[in-house]
């Protein structure tokens, strides 16, 4: 399978900085190979960051992910990571 082929999932998730997220990445498999992204044989994501609102008073970080990969296997990476910000705060 060639990088044409692969699909993108964006997904979004609060609570957790992108510092923290990069590393649940790096624990996953990837190498950061850039400030915004990271790279596995089989998959990639860069990552953004934004603070939203939450009711009038209250805000929290909100990182962003654009995840690239073999469409195979993209969803249970996806889960995989979500399970790991989940307990983060998100």
């Amino acid at each position: 399978m060639t990088t044409d082929d692969w699909v993108t999932r964006e997904r979004s998730f609060r609570g957790i900085s992108k510092r923290l997220a990069i590393k649940y990445l790096e624990n996953l498999g990837a190498e950061r190979v850039d400030d915004d992204r990271v790279e596995a044989d089989d998959w990639a994501a860069t990552l953004s960051s934004q603070t939203v609102g939450v009711g009038p008073s209250v805000s929290l970080t909100q990182v962003d992910l654009v995840f690239e990969g073999d469409p195979d296997g993209l969803d249970a990476l996806i889960e995989r990571f979500a399970r790991k910000a989940m307990r983060a705060g998100g």
